[in-house]
């Protein structure tokens, strides 16, 4: 029973390493924010470019298979070519040894007075706890949470490590003896690393456990390298699998190069030991160390560093051989104008609320174009019917719900990943701007659908009331026009000259209702068009109303004392003696009833 006790022993810790190295990870991309994105976004079409800030941002995040994904879904949403993310792949692949070079302090050995003691293991995981723990309960900064996580997962992780080391103490000497009979047994070697790695999903995981074999017994190198290659192989599959499902055709490219390359430096790393072996270049000392947790750690390092060099040439014929594999999918040119505007989102990048706030801001800022373009459409109907500017009126907004329901689930998604506040007020401001935008949407086919309406019913609005009512349509074209443009612009600048616009529409829109009961009174209209008009008047005012809320929700991003108190925020706007509101609803004013007062001038006439 000793053994079994071990053995849940050893996956107890192994689920801690797993677990810290996870928390630690979210941590540091929680902190990195949009950093990351913005990094992996400006890679030029140089390899070596991508290839140093993918082992870069692998280092900082402690995980290649969180690198890849997130590279994936970048190539996704098109701020990365197929082509640039090869560097990154190639990177990823780098970066990810550095976590065996911090589990190496696990063999750090150092007198009780030394300095160096500080860093054992033993010493280093319990102050990382206690520091992780004083930032999460004590300080209340979003910035302390973020280092509170990184510190708690740090030291999750090397405690992780200490039940590992402890769990294999006693069963060291049996495992010792059964990697040795491994020696000349390559591809045994090379299957086992392969398939526990794919199993653990985790490459650092597997060579943290080799790590804490050989840091109780040495292992020969002759007897691991096989397992290494093995491992290295094994974390690629493993990051196919997750990433290739509903993957695009680029995307299935992507990471289709990382398991190419992966097979590409097994080939070559083994060539290079067989021609070593076979010439003496590698002698019998050399092939028979044994090796300790640092001597693992420099064996993983060089396995991933050479290949990457060596191969790095060789990035156009990965592409090559993933585009050959993975042809272009023929698309209808509708379905293709919808995942245009769609392919911002990808599911694989919620884990990183920076990036994928981003992602998702961009994608609303899409569905501002669409509802205002489809504005646009609504009221040339009045103008200018065309049945067939119906059908793309329906279909556009059938794309602009689809948009709407994309964004809103995956802004939810991102909710438990959001450890920052301004994460948090980031999410919310980006769901009360797509409902904005989705109800504009909704509010322009309500207009299309009254114009539709009176067409069908044979009557049609009097000379007078069409010009009074194009009036309306520029200004509310115009408030539309600048609240999609600072939204885009993320402007508190242009945000301010939302307001006095909307005030000025009001007063616009109700006096242009009073000179409609006029002429209803006075039998220049009928009813049934007055009713129309009215609609279609009510219609207009909303429009500029949701422009009014979203100019209200950017300018609390730079003013945090208006979140939750928009309603009083604008009633005291309306009623200050506040003179740059004041002079831009006087300017907007005497634009638009300027241009009342003339038509009233020429019916005169």
């Amino acid at each position: 029973m000793d053994i079994v006790y071990k053995i849940i022993g050893l996956l107890g810790g192994l689920a801690m390493f797993l677990y810290g190295m996870r928390i630690m990870g979210d941590g540091l991309k929680s902190c990195s924010g949009g950093a990351m994105q913005t990094a992996l976004a400006k890679v030029t079409n140089k390899p070596i470019m991508g290839f140093l800030l993918g082992t870069l941002v692998t280092c900082v995040i402690q995980s290649s298979h969180a690198t890849i994904v997130i590279t994936v879904g970048l190539v996704g949403a098109g701020f990365l070519t197929f082509r640039q993310s090869i560097g990154i792949i190639l990177g990823a692949n780098v970066g990810t040894a550095i976590t065996a070079q911090i589990i190496r302090l696990m063999d750090l050995d150092a007198g009780a007075g030394s300095l160096l003691n500080l860093f054992s293991a033993n010493n280093l995981a319990p102050i990382a706890l206690i520091i992780g723990i004083v930032c999460i309960m004590f300080l209340k900064k979003g910035s302390s949470k973020n280092v509170g996580t990184i510190a708690m997962g740090f030291g999750i992780l090397f405690m992780g490590l200490i039940f590992m080391k402890d769990s294999v103490s006693s069963m060291a000497a049996g495992m010792g003896t059964m990697l040795t009979t491994l020696e000349g047994r390559y591809l045994l070697g090379y299957l086992c690393g392969l398939g526990f790695t794919c199993i653990i999903q985790s490459s650092s995981a597997m060579i943290g456990i080799i790590q804490s074999f050989a840091s109780s017994v040495g292992i020969p190198l002759c007897a691991i390298i096989a397992v290494i290659i093995g491992v290295n192989m094994g974390d690629c599959l493993s990051a196919y699998i997750v990433t290739r499902i509903g993957a695009k055709p680029d995307q299935s490219r992507t990471i289709l190069v990382h398991v190419i390359y992966n097979i590409f430096a097994a080939i070559l790393i083994i060539s290079c030991l067989l021609i070593g072996r076979a010439t003496e270049l590698i002698p019998d000392t050399l092939w028979h160390k044994v090796l300790d947790s640092g001597g693992i750690a420099n064996l993983h390092g060089l396995l991933r560093l050479a290949p990457a060099i060596l191969l790095m040439p060789l990035c156009n014929l990965f592409a090559r051989i993933a585009e050959r594999f993975v042809p272009d999918k023929p698309m209808d040119q509708e379905d293709a104008d919808i995942e245009k505007n769609l392919r911002e989102l990808d599911i694989r990048l919620i884990s990183s609320p920076g990036v994928a706030l981003d992602q998702a801001a961009h994608l609303i800022g899409h569905m501002g174009d669409v509802a205002s373009h489809n504005y646009d459409a609504a009221v040339t109907q009045l103008y200018a019917f065309e049945a067939e500017r119906n059908a793309r009126i329906e279909h556009r907004e059938d794309m602009l719900d689809r948009m709407a329901d994309a964004s809103n689930q995956y802004i939810v998604a991102i909710s438990p990943h959001i450890m920052r506040d301004k994460d948090n007020q980031n999410q919310n401001y980006q769901i009360r701007a797509l409902t904005c935008f989705e109800r504009i949407g909704d509010l322009a086919v309500n207009i299309n659908d009254n114009i539709t309406n009176l067409r069908d019913s044979g009557n049609q609005f009097s000379t007078d009331a069409m010009l009074e009512l194009q009036v309306a349509i520029d200004a509310v074209s115009d408030i539309l026009a600048l609240t999609v443009e600072a939204y885009k612009a993320d402007s508190s600048e242009l945000a301010t000259k939302i307001e006095p616009l909307e005030e000025v529409i009001d007063e616009l829109i109700e006096h242009l209702k009073e000179r409609h009961i006029f002429r209803m009174t006075h039998q220049q209209c009928n009813i049934c068009n007055g009713i129309f008009y009215q609609n279609i008047l009510q219609n207009l005012e909303r429009v500029a109303d949701q422009c009014s809320d979203l100019g209200v929700y950017l300018l609390s991003r730079t003013n945090e004392s208006i979140i939750g108190q928009e309603h009083q925020y604008l009633h005291n706007l309306h009623h200050s003696d506040n003179r740059e509101y004041l002079d831009r609803f006087q300017e907007n004013y005497a634009l638009y009833f300027d241009k009342l007062n003339a038509l009233a001038e020429q019916a005169k006439v």
